[in-house]
Protein backbone atom coordinates (compact mmCIF):
# COMPACT_ATOMS: atom_id res chain seq x y z
CA UNK A 1 0.00 0.00 0.00
CA UNK A 2 1.41 3.14 -0.96
CA UNK A 3 1.94 6.23 1.99
CA UNK A 4 -1.11 8.65 -0.13
CA UNK A 5 -3.13 5.34 0.53
CA UNK A 6 -2.68 5.65 4.23
CA UNK A 7 -4.39 7.38 7.26
CA UNK A 8 -2.56 10.13 8.93
CA UNK A 9 -1.21 7.86 12.02
CA UNK A 10 -0.18 5.20 9.47
CA UNK A 11 1.44 7.38 7.03
CA UNK A 12 4.02 9.40 9.70
CA UNK A 13 4.70 5.81 11.56
CA UNK A 14 5.79 4.68 8.21
CA UNK A 15 7.75 8.18 7.02
CA UNK A 16 9.18 8.09 10.61
CA UNK A 17 10.41 5.23 10.52
CA UNK A 18 12.19 5.43 7.58
CA UNK A 19 13.75 8.70 8.70
CA UNK A 20 14.78 6.98 12.22
CA UNK A 21 16.64 4.47 9.98
CA UNK A 22 18.66 7.70 8.55
CA UNK A 23 18.84 8.84 11.95
CA UNK A 24 20.49 6.00 13.42
CA UNK A 25 22.71 5.39 10.83
CA UNK A 26 24.30 8.81 10.72
CA UNK A 27 27.77 8.68 11.99
CA UNK A 28 28.84 12.62 11.33
CA UNK A 29 26.08 14.86 12.65
CA UNK A 30 28.36 17.87 11.37
CA UNK A 31 28.23 16.80 7.67
CA UNK A 32 27.00 19.16 5.80
CA UNK A 33 23.55 18.72 4.41
CA UNK A 34 21.85 19.76 1.24
CA UNK A 35 19.53 22.78 3.04
CA UNK A 36 22.49 26.02 2.54
CA UNK A 37 24.30 26.24 5.83
CA UNK A 38 22.90 23.32 7.49
CA UNK A 39 24.14 20.35 8.94
CA UNK A 40 22.99 16.61 9.53
CA UNK A 41 22.15 17.83 13.12
CA UNK A 42 20.15 20.15 11.76
CA UNK A 43 17.74 18.82 9.98
CA UNK A 44 17.31 16.76 12.98
CA UNK A 45 16.63 20.10 14.52
CA UNK A 46 14.21 21.81 12.51
CA UNK A 47 12.06 18.94 12.45
CA UNK A 48 12.10 19.03 16.31
CA UNK A 49 11.82 22.25 17.28
CA UNK A 50 9.50 23.65 14.90
CA UNK A 51 6.53 21.35 15.47
CA UNK A 52 5.79 21.73 19.36
CA UNK A 53 5.35 25.95 18.64
CA UNK A 54 3.04 25.33 15.75
CA UNK A 55 0.92 23.29 18.01
CA UNK A 56 0.86 24.89 21.17
CA UNK A 57 -0.15 27.44 19.53
CA UNK A 58 -2.78 25.83 17.26
CA UNK A 59 -3.93 23.15 19.04
CA UNK A 60 -3.12 23.97 23.12
CA UNK A 61 -0.79 20.39 22.90
CA UNK A 62 2.21 20.30 24.33
CA UNK A 63 4.95 17.62 23.42
CA UNK A 64 7.18 16.18 25.66
CA UNK A 65 10.61 17.06 25.67
CA UNK A 66 13.39 15.02 25.15
CA UNK A 67 17.06 16.32 25.08
CA UNK A 68 18.52 18.87 22.97
CA UNK A 69 19.50 18.01 19.54
CA UNK A 70 22.87 19.20 20.22
CA UNK A 71 23.24 16.91 23.12
CA UNK A 72 21.77 13.91 21.58
CA UNK A 73 20.39 14.00 18.29
CA UNK A 74 19.13 10.45 17.81
CA UNK A 75 17.81 10.88 21.17
CA UNK A 76 16.00 14.05 20.80
CA UNK A 77 14.71 12.52 17.80
CA UNK A 78 12.94 9.68 19.20
CA UNK A 79 11.54 11.10 22.04
CA UNK A 80 9.64 13.70 19.45
CA UNK A 81 8.87 11.09 17.09
CA UNK A 82 7.75 8.92 19.51
CA UNK A 83 5.24 11.74 20.98
CA UNK A 84 3.77 12.79 17.36
CA UNK A 85 2.81 9.23 17.06
CA UNK A 86 1.21 8.68 19.95
CA UNK A 87 -0.90 12.16 19.31
CA UNK A 88 -1.92 10.91 16.06
CA UNK A 89 -3.11 7.14 17.10
CA UNK A 90 -5.44 8.91 19.79
CA UNK A 91 -6.35 12.51 17.92
CA UNK A 92 -9.91 12.37 18.98
CA UNK A 93 -11.77 15.24 18.14
CA UNK A 94 -8.74 18.19 18.36
CA UNK A 95 -8.62 20.56 15.74
CA UNK A 96 -5.77 23.45 14.91
CA UNK A 97 -6.41 26.82 14.32
CA UNK A 98 -3.89 29.14 12.46
CA UNK A 99 -4.56 32.37 10.65
CA UNK A 100 -2.98 31.13 7.80
CA UNK A 101 -4.49 27.78 7.61
CA UNK A 102 -7.70 28.30 8.99
CA UNK A 103 -9.23 25.37 11.33
CA UNK A 104 -8.56 21.76 10.63
CA UNK A 105 -8.63 18.16 12.44
CA UNK A 106 -5.60 18.23 14.56
CA UNK A 107 -4.65 14.93 12.85
CA UNK A 108 -4.69 16.62 9.23
CA UNK A 109 -2.88 19.55 9.92
CA UNK A 110 -0.15 17.70 11.11
CA UNK A 111 -0.52 14.94 8.16
CA UNK A 112 -0.25 17.87 5.48
CA UNK A 113 2.53 19.89 7.47
CA UNK A 114 4.88 18.03 9.51
CA UNK A 115 4.71 14.27 8.34
CA UNK A 116 5.43 15.78 4.36
CA UNK A 117 8.21 17.70 5.85
CA UNK A 118 9.64 14.65 7.39
CA UNK A 119 9.40 13.23 3.87
CA UNK A 120 11.23 15.84 2.47
CA UNK A 121 13.91 16.32 4.74
CA UNK A 122 14.06 12.25 4.55
CA UNK A 123 16.01 13.06 1.38
CA UNK A 124 18.21 15.90 3.41
CA UNK A 125 19.61 13.64 5.58
CA UNK A 126 20.36 10.57 3.72
CA UNK A 127 22.09 12.79 1.26
CA UNK A 128 24.26 14.74 3.76
CA UNK A 129 25.39 11.42 5.01
CA UNK A 130 25.68 9.06 2.16
CA UNK A 131 22.52 6.91 3.28
CA UNK A 132 19.74 5.35 0.85
CA UNK A 133 17.96 8.50 -0.14
CA UNK A 134 14.82 6.52 -2.03
CA UNK A 135 11.21 8.55 -1.38
CA UNK A 136 8.43 6.41 -2.16
CA UNK A 137 7.50 7.84 -6.08
CA UNK A 138 3.89 7.93 -5.67
CA UNK A 139 3.68 10.00 -2.76
CA UNK A 140 6.54 12.33 -4.48
CA UNK A 141 4.28 12.89 -7.57
CA UNK A 142 1.52 13.61 -4.91
CA UNK A 143 3.69 16.03 -3.20
CA UNK A 144 4.69 17.59 -6.52
CA UNK A 145 1.74 17.47 -8.06
CA UNK A 146 0.27 19.23 -5.35
CA UNK A 147 2.57 21.84 -4.61
CA UNK A 148 3.37 22.79 -8.64
CA UNK A 149 -0.01 24.84 -8.68
CA UNK A 150 0.94 26.75 -5.57
CA UNK A 151 4.43 27.75 -6.40
CA UNK A 152 4.31 31.60 -5.98
CA UNK A 153 3.01 31.52 -2.71
CA UNK A 154 5.36 28.78 -1.58
CA UNK A 155 8.04 30.83 -2.75
CA UNK A 156 6.43 33.50 -1.10
CA UNK A 157 6.65 32.04 2.51
CA UNK A 158 10.20 31.89 2.74
CA UNK A 159 9.79 27.81 3.40
CA UNK A 160 11.24 27.04 -0.15
CA UNK A 161 13.98 28.39 -2.02
CA UNK A 162 14.28 28.71 -6.04
CA UNK A 163 13.05 25.89 -7.62
CA UNK A 164 16.42 24.27 -8.79
CA UNK A 165 15.52 23.10 -12.93
CA UNK A 166 15.73 19.22 -13.13
CA UNK A 167 15.49 17.44 -16.83
CA UNK A 168 12.62 17.07 -19.09
CA UNK A 169 10.96 13.90 -18.05
CA UNK A 170 12.72 13.47 -14.84
CA UNK A 171 11.39 10.87 -12.06
CA UNK A 172 9.24 12.50 -9.74
CA UNK A 173 11.67 12.32 -6.65
CA UNK A 174 13.82 14.27 -8.89
CA UNK A 175 11.24 16.68 -9.87
CA UNK A 176 9.92 16.60 -6.22
CA UNK A 177 13.45 17.55 -4.75
CA UNK A 178 14.35 20.42 -7.28
CA UNK A 179 11.05 22.06 -6.79
CA UNK A 180 11.45 21.96 -2.96
CA UNK A 181 15.01 23.85 -4.16
CA UNK A 182 17.32 21.17 -3.70
CA UNK A 183 19.75 20.25 -6.42
CA UNK A 184 18.93 16.68 -6.89
CA UNK A 185 22.85 16.33 -7.81
CA UNK A 186 24.11 18.05 -4.43
CA UNK A 187 27.17 16.32 -2.87
CA UNK A 188 28.66 17.30 0.16
CA UNK A 189 31.77 17.72 -1.43
CA UNK A 190 30.06 20.40 -3.94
Amino acid sequence: MSLADLTAAERHRRIAAGFTARVEGTEDWDAPAPVAGWTARDVVRHLVEWLPGFLSSGAAVTLPAGPGVDADPVQAWQVHATAVQALLDEPGDRELTNPHLGTMPLDQAIDRFYTTDVFMHTWDLARATGQDETLETEMCATLVAGMEPMDEMLRASGQYGPAVPVPAGADPQTRLIGFIGRDPSWSASD
